[in-house]
């Protein structure tokens, strides 16, 4: 007997769980995980970019470049980004720290290591709080592989020689 009012009691706890897990949506409502962006402010700050993808073209190996990526504040309230973040360890991005003023200009700088030959094409994600929280720049190009130096037997150290004692 004890053992069945156990097994009741227990049933009823955990009938007692799963329901109280069970959600119902009420309509007209948005739920409490969805994030208050920026878009319903429409004074937020927003970037005006000079251009959003930039083309290197042709580099030469193990020499670094560098891109300012311009931008313009025409929201009428400050610009504060939060982060830069770039698709891989090759591109180091910097940006301002301090807010940019509505009609103020400022720059976004990437620089890319083109250590390894062949083309390439990389992402700099931009998360600020303006109207579009999140901005995707580009940067594309080639690196041109340098030249292998190559040594005559004249230039190559003698292996075989003794130093004299």
């Amino acid at each position: 007997m004890k053992r069945i009012f156990a097994t009741m009691i227990s049933l009823a706890f955990v009938t007692g769980v799963s329901f109280a897990q069970t959600t119902t949506p009420v309509t007209g409502t948005t739920p409490v995980t969805t994030p208050v962006t920026a878009p319903d402010n429409p004074n937020a700050g927003d970037f005006k970019f000079s251009e959003e993808t930039w083309d290197f073209t042709n580099i030469p190996q193990n020499k670094p470049v560098t891109h300012d990526f311009t931008f313009t504040n025409t929201g009428k309230e400050p610009i504060v980004i939060t982060n830069v973040q770039t698709s891989c360890g090759c591109t180091s991005p910097k940006w301002p720290k301090e807010p940019i003023l509505p009609g103020k200009s400022d720059v976004i700088s990437v620089t890319y290591n083109a250590a390894h030959a062949g083309s390439f094409n990389k992402s700099i994600t931009v998360t600020s709080n303006a109207k579009s929280p999140t901005k995707v720049l580009y940067i594309k190009g080639s690196v041109d592989a340098a030249p292998v130096e190559q040594t005559t037997p004249e230039q190559q150290p003698n292996m075989m020689q003794t130093t004299p004692k």
